[in-house]
């Protein structure tokens, strides 16, 4: 396994229950500020493997994106059952429920 996805997942697996990070911020984090479709690709392919809390990671605005709607409407879910703020119906407040590892 490489540095940048062990870190990566590493990252994801620190995110409290209640809180959402960005993909473009674990990027940063893990030492590549540009490697967000990184995460993105790390997320799609190991979430499983490593029990990864997929549902804390949004973009960097705080939406949820993901193409299969069901799929979003249950990150949604999971996300509201911790706690998450929502300003829209698929937005995160980040302001309120952003995680910031380093404070």
């Amino acid at each position: 396994m490489q540095p940048f996805t062990a870190t990566v997942i590493k990252i994801i697996k620190e995110i409290p229950k209640g809180r959402v990070m960005s993909y473009g911020q674990i990027a940063t984090y893990a030492g590549s500020p540009r490697g967000a479709r990184q995460v993105v690709r790390i997320l799609h392919s190991m979430s499983h493997k490593y029990g990864l809390p997929w549902h804390r990671v949004v973009n960097k605005v705080g939406e949820i994106r993901l193409n299969d709607c069901h799929q979003a409407d249950m990150q949604k879910e999971l996300l509201e059952q911790e706690g998450v703020f929502f300003i829209q119906a698929h937005q995160v407040d980040m302001s309120r429920s952003q995680y910031d590892r380093a404070k």
